[in-house]
């Protein structure tokens, strides 16, 4: 079996692959003050619930965007399963075209969600990645990755709006039924909901427009179906873009 790890800003994503075929997932918060004794003993003990034997474990492969715990998850799961993991990064083949003005500095996510997209969706192809930070990347016809633009997520800016305004309630992650707010609440959860996929929505017709190409469009990340559904784009939500990179990327490094 092959374990795919991704770390991300909010939360870590392992996910159990035997050949092409994903057997589970799992899903704990990113805590940076964690050792790798204390990651080690949450991923045994979430093996063990799950009555996953660890021997069978024969390679791991991890990306991250936290570096303080990529090492720390690297010493966990050869603690558990006795394996070395890959690290997505320099030196690793990833068959992606780059096409930025430093192609060293792309995200391993991004790396991950590219080299997926290029495999199992037409191009080109608009992602949108929403997670901690909301990015809208673009794939051209010939499946490079050129690009594409970074905002603060959907909960940053909610968080974000609720603490620096003195007289706005903090509220809850759910669609209003109208999106002329009557009541403050109802205001803010427009702003956030119908805000941000109508923001999508732009950005997708300004990446046409530029390109001069209509696109296959996918979202991923933990706040993609509540607020993709709300677009007017017909898009497809995949959760497990960037497990599926990994697991891609590491069958091109055997």
């Amino acid at each position: 079996m092959l374990l795919c790890t991704d770390v991300g800003n909010t939360n870590i994503k392992f996910a159990l692959y035997k050949g092409e075929k994903l057997l589970m997932k799992l899903r704990f918060s990113t805590n940076r003050s964690k050792t790798a004794d204390d990651y080690a003993v949450d991923l045994y003990t979430i093996f063990r619930i799950n009555n996953v034997d660890v021997n069978e474990i024969n390679g791991s492969i991890i990306s991250s965007v936290v570096p303080i715990v990529t090492d720390l998850l690297g010493k966990a799961i050869f603690t558990v399963a006795n394996v070395e993991s890959l690290v997505v990064g320099p030196g690793i083949k990833t068959g992606l075209d780059i096409r930025l003005d430093n192609p060293g500095a792309v995200g391993s996510d991004i790396v991950c969600m590219c080299v997926a997209l290029k495999e199992q969706y037409p191009c080109p192809v608009i992602v949108i990645g929403m997670g901690t930070a909301t990015t809208i990347l673009y794939m051209n016809e010939h499946k490079a990755y050129c690009g594409g633009v970074i905002l603060p997520g959907v909960q940053i800016s909610l968080d974000a709006l609720t603490a620096k305004c003195a007289l706005l309630p903090s509220v809850s992650f759910s669609a209003p039924q109208k999106a002329i707010g009557t009541n403050t609440a109802d205001c803010i959860r427009s702003g956030i909901i119908y805000g941000n996929a109508a923001m999508i929505d732009g950005v997708i017709d300004r990446f046409e427009a530029e390109t001069g190409h209509k696109c296959t469009l996918v979202a991923t990340g933990g706040f993609a179906p509540h607020i993709v559904k709300f677009c007017k784009k017909d898009i497809t939500v995949n959760d497990d873009l960037v497990l599926e990179g990994l697991r891609l990327i590491y069958e091109k490094n055997l």
